[in-house]
């Protein structure tokens, strides 16, 4: 059947999440590289896989998937390797909270508004900016407040939830906004350097 397939690029957040779900599981897979900001546009082949043209995609023996959440959620239940998701409704609803607060409060927040605009805008928008850390600094205050007892998210289960928060925090906190908002929550940043200090975490680093 072959190694899956994952499409998308290095810089990702989205594409580094399933690494890292994959990487967990102890599974080879192969990275086709997909630069959805390249100049001269998105390949054509690519809309195949993903119609609406963004990253990562999918694919193992035939089955095609888009949408990390989706992904990430396949590998863990159709490939042997350590479970990644509570056994209990409520721990796989929590779990699923975390994932849906990110997406819709946190990534463009902390990785757009804070990092990529400090980072690479020659003029940064301040105004911009001071909104998303405002933004996350909810979120992370929301986190610390789901956050239970033990070493990650849901307690001392290495979930998917962990999996998504890390390369959202590990974008946000390139910029010193960032690291120093990261430090005033305590419990967010002590697992932060939990997951940072696992060989997954390195093995999925964008290079250079």
């Amino acid at each position: 059947m072959g190694k899956p397939i994952v499409y998308g690029a290095e810089y990702s957040v989205y594409v580094r999440i399933v690494r890292l779900v994959l990487a967990e599981k102890g599974i080879d897979y192969e990275l086709v590289p997909v630069d959805v900001f390249a100049a001269e546009g998105i390949p054509a082949w690519y809309f195949e896989h993903h119609p609406f043209g963004r990253i990562p995609a999918f694919c193992y023996d035939g089955f095609r998937l888009f949408e990390t959440n989706a992904i990430a959620r396949y590998i863990d239940e159709a490939f042997d390797g350590p479970a990644l998701q509570p056994a209990d409704a409520r721990g796989r609803a929590r779990m699923g909270q975390i994932i849906g607060m990110l997406d819709a409060y946190g990534y463009r927040a902390m990785v757009w508004d804070v990092a990529v605009e400090r980072l690479e805008k020659a003029e940064p928008d301040s105004a911009l900016i001071a909104g998303g850390l405002a933004q996350a600094e909810t979120v992370l205050k929301v986190l610390t407040s789901l956050k239970a007892e033990g070493s990650w998210l849901l307690g001392e289960q290495l979930t998917l939830a962990d999996l998504h928060a890390a390369p959202i925090i590990a974008y946000f906190v390139k910029v010193s906004e960032g690291q120093d908002l990261l430090a005033r929550f305590a419990d967010i940043q002590d697992w932060y350097a939990r997951i940072v200090a696992r060989p997954t975490f390195a093995r999925t680093e964008k290079v250079g």
